[in-house]
């Protein structure tokens, strides 16, 4: 018996600029939900109490959700110039 495939769920990577120029890293499958997740509030990141999320500047696609928390972690580990450098290459 052959068992059914089960269908891959792409993982996102995306950084964001925020009304105060800073950059917030974060993973979600869908990116378009989560933007507006941060925009709305309440099931957005802590990190947009203050500050408003203005445009995603970088998405990166993974395979998995512990390959996209991998290069998340990477991502924040990075400098500010760093992740400039990142993004302005695209």
């Amino acid at each position: 018996m052959k068992l059914p495939e089960i269908p891959r769920v792409a993982w996102f990577v995306y950084i964001i600029r925020a009304d105060d120029d800073s950059l917030y890293t974060g993973i979600t499958t869908d990116v378009e939900r989560r933007f507006q997740e941060h925009l709305e509030g309440p099931s957005g990141a802590r990190y947009f109490n203050g500050r408003k999320p203005v445009e995603i500047v970088h998405i990166e696609t993974l395979d998995s959700r512990s390959s996209a928390s991998i290069r998340e972690a990477e991502i924040k580990r990075m400098s500010r110039q760093q992740k400039l450098k990142l993004f302005s290459r695209q």
